[in-house]
């Protein structure tokens, strides 16, 4: 495993820290950035947070509207198969 550079950076007095540029750059960090700050028995990481809270399908299922008769099993894979040959079909 690779040794990690080391830089030194102050804390200002409204508790900012800056990040030095190579360090920026390479993690592709630009200004407005979302960081987790965790606390380690080494010291502080910081991590790029997800661009999107983690979902389950359980708590959006059922979220677009639907109104008609439910589609069976059958149905869709009629509906995906004949979709396929319109795409694919070559005559």
């Amino acid at each position: 495993m690779a040794r990690a550079e080391s830089s030194i950076t102050t804390i200002s007095t409204k508790g900012q820290v800056i990040l030095p540029k190579a360090v920026r750059q390479r993690r592709e960090w630009e200004a407005g950035t979302r960081l987790i700050v965790e606390e380690t028995p080494e010291g502080v990481l910081l991590k790029q947070a997800p661009a999107f809270a983690p979902t389950d399908p359980s708590d959006v299922f059922g979220m677009l509207p639907f109104s008609g008769k439910p589609k069976t099993l059958e149905d869709m894979e009629a509906g995906i198969l004949a979709e396929a040959h319109r795409r694919h079909d070559r005559n």
